[in-house]
């Protein structure tokens, strides 16, 4: 039996693949019917979304781990940036410039815009919730007192940088994905006056 998560994951790999996802195509590859394939994750709309959500998930676990083999469990780097707003800038620049994505915001932009950033959708609401997960965690360690409720707090980070990320669909300017680093800490730490932070 093909559960669905296989087929949420066969239309991530398709998306990060570049490669257009359509339910039939979906279906006929993976050996279900288009019926069976719907009853499992709804519509194509649906499937997008939780193909988004899996390659979110993916990178900011990737983006963890990539902390944890080059600081162990320390709160800050040695240059005194915090775990998790180098975390969610790693992450934000590997979403924002995933190729796959931005393919899909190219030829799809109000389905794709719709898709990522809808607070009832699958998307938003995910990474809100692992943004505030982060941010918990490290004001619980003592890195930073917030300023604002942590669930607020990240609720104005990530429609910030869906402003930023997706600038180009949205408002007719250039996505500028590596000065979100740099707008976190300012929110996060009051710290405006550090330039911006690129992926190292």
């Amino acid at each position: 039996m093909v559960s669905a998560e296989r087929i949420v994951r066969h239309a991530a790999e398709q998306i990060a693949d570049g490669q257009r996802v359509e339910l039939n195509g979906v279906a006929a590859e993976l050996g279900l019917s288009r019926a069976t394939l719907f009853r499992r994750v709804g519509n194509r709309e649906q499937l997008l979304g939780l193909a988004l959500a899996w390659l979110s998930d993916r990178s900011l676990d990737l983006c963890e781990r990539r902390w944890a083999e080059q600081y162990g469990d320390a709160l800050h780097t040695p240059e005194g940036e915090l775990r998790c707003l180098k975390q969610l800038e790693w992450y934000g620049i590997r979403a924002a410039t995933n190729t796959g994505v931005r393919r899909l915001l190219d030829e799809e932009p109000l389905l794709a815009i719709r898709v990522l950033t809808d607070p009832f959708g699958t998307v938003h609401p995910g990474v809100r919730q692992a943004h505030a997960r982060l941010l918990r965690r490290d004001a619980e360690a003592g890195g930073f007192t917030p300023l604002l409720d942590i669930d607020d707090l990240a609720y104005a980070l990530v429609r910030m940088a869906e402003s930023f990320f997706y600038a180009d669909v949205i408002a007719g300017r250039p996505a500028r994905p590596a000065e979100v680093g740099r707008l976190y800490r300012a929110l996060v730490l009051g710290d405006a006056a550090r330039g911006p932070s690129h992926e190292s």
